[in-house]
């Protein structure tokens, strides 16, 4: 969309609230403010996925309660806290701060991000150098101020960072300070995904301990982040601390956009026919009880003359989901298949999942795609110990393709691209011989994968290699049909495509004349189990039936062409 002269410009990855608030078009959530003051928890966490204005609100926060010689009060005026009355105003400009963003801490080892988060703690020490000169403050204070500003404070030193500088400012302003630490949990998942997620944790469980629990010198705080790194962990016996997670219904619509400030961003930019398919793309997520609009790609959408695309995918680390798919069951697999076809299902919901579980537990992908971003929650009901019931499902369009992108991308490892390309094709087709000796090359490649296989990895790598083919076909696995359950189903979208079933065999230590009789069987159990029966009643007029057999490396694959219930069976 070129932008109309004379209206403001999009905050394309501003998250400065003084431009964003008087440079920019800006969305008001400034009555996130009132709703805190209101309730008043001593130290409040905000659990939402990347992207989703996390940033740009804490920075809001800051500039409104942080005492400068600025008067900060213009960002304000004409915003909707102001309306509110003096009783919310005089908090406006009154606190010390320490702010703290997380959000590009991704490094590869230990000690890269250790350097980095001492490097923060120094721009944010620099911030608050008329402590150096302050007679509330003793030297050995001061002396260690210094040796963080000097970058010289070891490991341990710095865990006492958000104690010493609150306490410092406390006796100084008179005023115990307001710690916000956004994108607390970026260097955690880095740490999960490099190797070094004991040592961050440790490093960040005394940090946060020293500034947010029983700090005397701390008036509130604030964090953000994508998961809760569970109470245990990392907020051991911080019992003042109030998660808000996007099954939460306060500060529900102040991260995103709601239906009303969407509507009144397209009038805006005079684009208001375009509301439908803003909300196809970019609507869909429920926190809480309010519908969320992404509003990073709705900012996107606007900005790309309102082309629709998947400006989302790529904004996060998303090696976590590999880790899935490498340990991922039938059932799994067969579930998240089964959300790029629009289909939704119930499932246990963790807010507090930790990332190691997610090893231990491959189930918790779920909720790790839910507080992530990929999924939304229909609908949730409460269990006992915090833990929820969910009906999820994908959001909306964007996400769709960003889903089946990622996943697939996921699998490159293990599904080389040229050779997955020429298995669609062979197996589209019914081209037997081609598809045999693609998936033979394919299992020859993928050796590193193949070490310990059994019949779910080759269950997986079969969904894996039909998914590309889902704008052609509904693909569902382990599905009851006839008299059993199928392995894999492709039933056409379209006319005049080819339905196609699968089922797999697999043997250890089989000789060339067991695997082709393992073939035949996988092929007959189709049959005499009449899984094509759902394909006729859908009136597909031709069936393609594989029946494939692996040991180890090697697969053989026996396939029959039933065209209206008469069938010739093909090697």
């Amino acid at each position: 969309m070129s932008q109309t002269t004379g209206k403001r410009p999009l905050p394309i990855g501003i998250s400065d609230y003084r431009k964003a608030s008087s440079e920019y078009y800006y969305v008001d959530k400034t009555l996130m403010i009132r709703d805190f003051l209101d309730e008043r928890p001593q130290v409040s966490l905000f659990t939402r996925p990347r992207r989703f204005g996390k940033t740009l609100n804490m920075d809001m926060l800051r500039v409104f309660f942080e005492k400068t010689e600025e008067d900060t009060s213009v960002y304000f005026r004409d915003k909707k806290i102001w309306a509110c009355g003096e009783m919310y105003r005089k908090y406006q400009g009154k606190y010390p701060v320490i702010f703290l963003t997380f959000k590009d801490v991704k490094f590869e080892t230990w000690e890269e991000t250790l350097q980095n988060i001492a490097a923060i703690l120094q721009d944010e020490f620099g911030r608050h150098k008329e402590l150096l000169n302050s007679n509330q403050c003793e030297d050995y204070e001061k002396e260690y101020f210094k040796k963080v500003l000097s970058c010289s404070a070891d490991r341990v030193e710095l865990t006492y960072a958000l104690l010493r500088l609150s306490k410092m400012l406390d006796m100084h302003y008179k005023v115990a300070p307001i710690i916000i630490i956004d994108e607390y949990d970026t260097p955690i998942q880095q740490g999960y995904v490099s190797g070094y997620y004991d040592e961050v944790i440790r490093f960040m469980r005394n940090l946060f301990s020293g500034g947010l629990k029983d700090n005397r010198h701390l008036s509130y705080g604030f964090l953000t982040g994508i998961l809760r790194v569970a109470k245990e962990s990392i907020f051991s016996g911080l019992n003042n601390l109030k998660i808000n997670s996007i099954l939460d219904q306060r500060y529900s619509e102040y991260f995103g956009f709601t239906q009303d400030e969407v509507r009144k961003m397209a009038d805006y930019y005079h684009v208001s026919e375009k509301y439908d398919e803003i909300c196809s793309w970019y609507d869909g997520y429920c926190f809480g009880n309010t519908e969320i609009f992404n509003p990073w790609s709705v900012i996107g959408y606007f900005n790309a003359d309102c082309i629709p695309q998947a400006f989302w995918q790529s904004t996060g680390s998303n090696e976590i989901i590999g880790e899935i798919l490498e340990n991922a069951t039938p059932e799994i697999m067969e579930r998240l298949q089964s959300l790029v076809q629009k289909e939704s299902f119930v499932t246990h919901i963790d807010i507090g999942v930790i990332y190691p579980q997610i090893q231990k537990n491959p189930s918790s992908i779920y909720s790790f795609l839910l507080v992530a971003g990929y999924l939304k929650a229909m609908k949730s009901d409460a269990q006992f110990g915090g833990d929820y019931m969910c009906q999820v499902a994908l959001p909306n369009k964007e996400i769709s393709y960003v889903y089946r992108k990622e996943i697939l991308s996921k699998l490159e490892p293990m599904l080389p691209q040229s050779t997955t390309i020429a298995i669609q094709e062979a197996l589209y087709t019914g081209d037997n011989k081609r598809l045999q000796e693609h998936l033979q090359t394919l299992l020859i490649q993928s050796v590193s994968y193949h070490d310990t296989a059994n019949e779910s990895f080759y269950h997986g790598l079969m969904l894996g290699l039909c998914a590309v083919l889902e704008e052609r076909y509904y693909i569902t696995s382990n599905r009851e049909a006839g008299e059993g359950r199928f392995d894999i189903q492709l039933m056409p979208k379209i006319d005049k495509i080819p339905g196609i079933l699968i089922e797999l065999k697999s043997e250890k230590n089989c000789t060339e004349e067991q695997l082709e009789e393992l073939a035949r069987e996988a092929l007959k159990q189709i049959y005499d189990r009449n899984y094509a029966v759902e394909q006729k009643n859908h009136q597909v007029i031709t069936t393609l039936n594989y029946g494939v057999a692996f040991c180890g490396k090697k697969v053989k694959i026996m396939k029959d062409i039933c065209e209206n219930d008469s069938c010739s069976q093909l090697r």
